[in-house]
């Protein structure tokens, strides 16, 4: 069924709080569905996220309203060279109208604007009708990750000393990225810097890995294995929602543009 009434807008901080009272909702509903615990606890977090991207100039943002209200939105991460979509939610009496896929395809549509060298997002494995979206809209399925939450394991690796990331240490992280991706992420890992969450491992007196934060709004490179265990042994505490690519507790997939 085809939305009516619908038009599309930019984001601004002001719509922080209808944004995440519909993130909050709209993650609720299919993870009750499926028997999964909220991802997004509260609407307070959800508005929380809302601000913190809309206030970010390296986000872009799109609203969907129908009939003056606020039914939807979608979020791109462009700050480094292959942009992230997501979170992307339609308040759940608003659904299966086509107002995701017009959400979706007006971030492409700005992807493909900005020359992005490509798209990326995560979604959970178990909700059908997204993942089919995405594959109709071109994205291909890469990987599968796990969501884990809880206390931190505490652990030290030998030969792998973790400590906070500096901006004397942008070339070094950016090396090990594209080492291991092809491309880096500079752009979320000075954010990251600054708001003094991001970690670097050194392993023989270099850094080989670092992580803006063991969570979905993060990521984590490492040369080895031991690399990345070192950063996620480091973590003080598993916070929802957080994920890494361990014994699955839950699905999602990464899928690529």
């Amino acid at each position: 069924m085809a939305a009516t009434n619908v038009s599309l807008r930019p984001g601004s901080v002001e719509d922080a709080d209808a944004c995440g009272q519909i993130i909050h909702d709209a993650f609720a509903v299919i993870n009750e569905k499926h028997n999964f615990p909220k991802d997004i606890p509260s609407p307070e977090m959800g508005s929380g996220m809302a601000s913190g991207m809309l206030s970010n100039s390296g986000f872009y943002s799109v609203i969907a309203e129908r009939d003056g209200k606020v039914v939807g939105s979608n979020f791109m991460d462009e700050r480094s060279t292959i942009f992230g979509v997501g979170p992307i939610t339609v308040a759940p009496a608003a659904q299966d109208s086509s107002i995701g896929r017009q959400l979706m395809q007006d971030v492409l549509s700005e992807a493909k604007q900005r020359q992005a060298a490509g798209v990326r997002l995560l979604q959970d494995a178990f909700h059908f009708r997204s993942f089919a979206l995405y594959t109709k809209l071109g994205f291909e399925m890469r990987a599968t990750t796990s969501v884990m939450q809880g206390a931190g394991v505490k652990l030290q690796i030998p030969g792998h000393v973790v400590r906070p990331a500096s901006e004397s240490d942008l070339d070094s992280c950016s090396q090990v990225c594209r080492a291991v991706h092809g491309h880096d992420r500079a752009g979320e890992l000075r954010d990251a810097i600054a708001q003094g969450v991001a970690l670097v491992v050194e392993h023989h007196g270099r850094v080989s890995g670092y992580t803006t934060g063991v969570a979905f709004f993060g990521h984590t490179a490492g040369e080895t294995n031991d690399d990345l265990k070192a950063l996620i042994a480091a973590t003080p505490e598993y916070e929802a929602p957080r994920v890494s690519r361990a014994k699955q507790q839950r699905g999602t997939a990464a899928l690529v543009l």
